[in-house]
């Protein structure tokens, strides 16, 4: 095979570069998995701001918001004012498996797409927690803490779909009916990780200073509105080369994210889209677990005036 190759009109070059230190794969890996999970990943990704982690050769990888300039004309794009930065910034629109492909040639290996797509009177789609194993933990403990976050789910009526986040821990998505304020789909996140922290405190918190949290499985409710996540399907730049898969929950005890690679999630997917088949209709939010979310402070703003409580009491020592 030669270096360069044309698919879907895109120009596909230095195919047989390794992807990065760890990968044990190529460029052309990478291009061959996303042709493969194309339309399955992009039907979740369609129509929502992207952001992409890159790496190139010899370089640390970055988060890459803003199109480049050289940003080819069929690449559909959005503005969003950046806040943190004071600028527009172009998105991509990951809209078909061109773009996935010429995203790919560019060495991009991570998908992030936004919580609240294009049309914002759609507002916040899924509510999302991602647990996060303390370190040197097994994955066991991850998936017992995922069977708080379902059983706080049940009961309150409420289904979510889970996936590996190609790292070590777990997202839980559960769809959400069009319409809600940002606000309340926050506040339904934080109470449903406190309700789920209080059915086994021991093993799970929601403790957002690392070091608070003990030995315990971080119940991360922080993702809501400008947020993003990584896409289901995506590659992560983690050894072996993992992706973000799709898992039955009755299944989430026999498997471990490292399963699920480049090479081997095609064998697994086959002809499937289980993210798509697991995933529960909208639903819409009990009345009494967003009244509940919103007298749980916002985790970001309350560990930045502990973390300067705490910096002061040391100086004063």
């Amino acid at each position: 095979m030669g270096t360069e190759e044309t698919r879907h009109d895109v120009r596909l070059t230095n195919l047989d570069a390794a992807l990065f230190d760890g990968a044990d794969a190529t460029k052309r890996d990478l291009i061959d998995y996303l042709e493969f999970v194309g339309d399955r990943m992009i039907r979740q990704v369609r129509d929502r701001p992207l952001s992409v982690v890159r790496i190139r050769p010899g370089q640390e990888p970055f988060m890459q918001k803003n199109l480049p300039k050289y940003t080819p004309d069929f690449v559909n794009r959005v503005g969003a004012w950046a806040y943190a930065s004071k600028r527009e910034i172009t998105y991509a629109l990951c809209d078909d498996i061109r773009t996935l492909l010429w995203f790919g040639n560019q060495r991009a290996v991570e998908y992030h797409a936004a919580l609240i797509p294009v049309d914002h009177t759609v507002g916040q789609t899924h509510l999302i927690l991602d647990l996060d194993p303390p370190e040197g933990a097994d994955f066991d403990t991850v998936v017992k803490a995922g069977q708080l976050i379902h059983a706080a789910l049940e009961a309150d009526g409420l289904a979510g779909a889970v996936k590996t986040s190609g790292s070590k821990g777990i997202h839980i998505f559960v769809p959400i009916e069009p319409g809600l304020p940002v606000e309340d789909a926050a506040a339904a996140t934080r109470a449903i990780a406190a309700r789920a922290e209080r059915l086994d405190p021991d093993l799970a918190t929601t403790a957002f200073i690392r070091e608070d949290r003990h030995g315990k499985v971080f119940l991360d409710s922080t993702r809501a509105g400008g947020a993003t996540v990584v896409s289901v399907y995506s590659p992560r730049i983690r050894p072996g080369a993992t992706v973000s898969f799709p898992i039955d929950w009755a299944d989430l005890g026999s498997i471990h994210p490292r399963d699920f690679t480049i090479h081997t999630a095609p064998k697994a997917l086959g002809d499937r889209d289980p993210w798509f088949e697991n995933m529960p209709e909208p639903q819409r939010l009990p009345a009494e677990l967003i009244e509940e979310g919103h007298t749980i402070p916002v985790a970001r703003v309350q560990a930045m005036h502990e973390g300067k409580r705490r910096a002061r009491a040391k100086r004063e020592q």
